[in-house]
């Protein structure tokens, strides 16, 4: 982190910001501010490079044909590989997380090239489309709490063995593969299928990005109340519709 404060990018929200993945970025910047980080909010229109002194990058989801264009245009510019090179991390949403992985299925049928950060590929799955309330065990390297959040994807991931699954789920798809994954993480880059929007759902996510980006293994507490009864209330109800 740079000595004037803490660095946060939105990439591309002219292209890939459904579901309120917006949202994610606004609670980084909340959780830092609590804890007294003076933060710096950078957001990156698809006609703008990407710069790469950012502490945090943030990608959402979007449409097909969107999520094609942003990977086009990121492959083009290259300032995520030299932000991830320069210790930056990476937390990325449903069609960001795709743009992540080695290819993907774009919206002309083909497959598309992605960026490699993550060991990953994506395929258009054959079967029901993925929707709904996900509850999932994040790796427990990672010391989180149970994930919740919500999938809508049409897309099965794979992950190779350079990544690592970001949860295994209890219920929901994740995924997509049937093994029970959801998402994946290799190092400083994460990926998620996820929306709700995913880090207001689970504020700890939120901490860890932070915690990475100091170095430290604790943050000051902060006043949970509010992001508390949000988990209760969507893990009740996504408990209750599976019954």
């Amino acid at each position: 982190m740079s000595t004037s404060g803490l660095r946060v990018v939105w990439v591309y929200p002219d292209l890939l910001s459904t579901y309120g993945d917006q949202g994610n970025v606004l609670v980084v910047e909340r959780r830092a501010r609590q804890r007294g980080l003076t933060v710096e909010r950078v957001d990156v229109r698809s006609d703008q490079t990407i710069p790469t002194s950012g502490d945090i990058y943030l990608v959402g989801g979007g449409e097909d044909r969107p999520q094609r264009l942003a990977a086009e245009r990121l492959r083009r510019d290259g300032g995520l590989h030299r932000a991830v090179d320069n210790g930056a991390i990476i937390f990325s949403v449903c069609a960001g997380y795709q743009i992540l992985g080695h290819e993907f299925v774009n919206d002309l049928g083909q497959r598309e090239p992605g960026l490699g950060l993550l060991d990953v590929v994506s395929v258009r799955g054959t079967g029901d489309r993925c929707v709904g309330d996900v509850l999932a065990d994040i790796d427990e390297t990672l010391r989180l709490p149970q994930l919740t959040g919500f999938e809508n994807h049409q897309g099965v991931t794979q992950l190779g063995p350079g990544a690592r699954p970001f949860a295994r789920v209890r219920l929901g798809n994740g995924n997509g593969t049937g093994d029970g994954t959801e998402g994946a993480w290799s190092g400083t880059v994460f990926g998620t299928y996820m929306h709700g929007p995913v880090l207001a759902r689970n504020p700890q996510i939120a901490d860890l990005l932070l915690k990475l980006t100091l170095d430290v293994n604790a943050l000051p507490p902060v006043d949970d109340r509010w992001y508390e009864a949000l988990r209760a209330e969507r893990i009740a109800a996504a408990t209750q519709a599976a019954a």
